[in-house]
């Protein structure tokens, strides 16, 4: 089963936004349509709703601007990415020390 994708509309309507914070969202490549084929309309994955919902937040709630939610992204991702390397490192030591354990 595929992923789901979103139209412009659909997420102007789920989030209650404005075209134009899409608009400002992708020129500033803090989200990226898809494109699927011939068809023109811009298609969204859940990955970038998810990038959407906080811009929305910090905009909305926080006062951040367009340069700061991008920042603020990238960080979020980095840490995501680092947690998962963590959470690997973790892994592989846990399967070292089983093995070693069941070899003494």
């Amino acid at each position: 089963m595929g992923e789901k994708y979103y139209t412009t509309t659909e997420i102007m309507e789920i989030f209650q936004v404005d075209e134009d914070l899409i608009i400002n969202l992708e020129r500033e490549e803090i989200i990226c349509p898809e494109c699927a084929g011939d068809d023109p309309l811009k298609h969204f994955s859940s990955r970038e709703i998810e990038k959407l919902r906080i811009a929305k937040m910090l905009i909305e709630d926080m006062d951040v601007n367009l340069p700061g939610v991008e920042i603020i992204l990238r960080m979020r991702e980095s840490m995501i990415n680092m947690r998962r390397q963590f959470d690997d490192i973790l892994e592989d030591l846990a399967l070292q020390i089983k093995k070693t354990l069941d070899k003494g």
